[in-house]
């Protein structure tokens, strides 16, 4: 599991692409993966998603989330919380 330092990291330029893509994309995709109320909070490799979302839902649930969304097109999948 990486430092919170490196999650914070991650998760800001998570956030500065989520922010930046929908302003250079077409109207068809300007809503974000995965939707609304969703915040990223950083990227970690996992085997699968199912593994992802399963092991991140604990550290989720200690800051005050209910639910996690790992984005598996990627190799390091970014994390949302929710």
């Amino acid at each position: 599991m990486k430092s919170w330092r490196t999650r914070i990291g991650v998760g800001l330029a998570v956030g500065a692409a989520a922010v930046a893509i929908p302003l250079t994309a077409t109207t068809a995709s300007a809503a974000p993966p995965p939707g609304d109320g969703w915040i990223p909070i950083g990227a970690e490799k996992y085997p699968s998603k199912a593994e992802c979302e399963a092991k991140e839902l604990p550290v989720a649930q200690a800051n005050g989330y209910h639910e996690v969304w790992c984005d598996d097109s990627k190799a390091i999948m970014p994390i949302f919380n929710r």
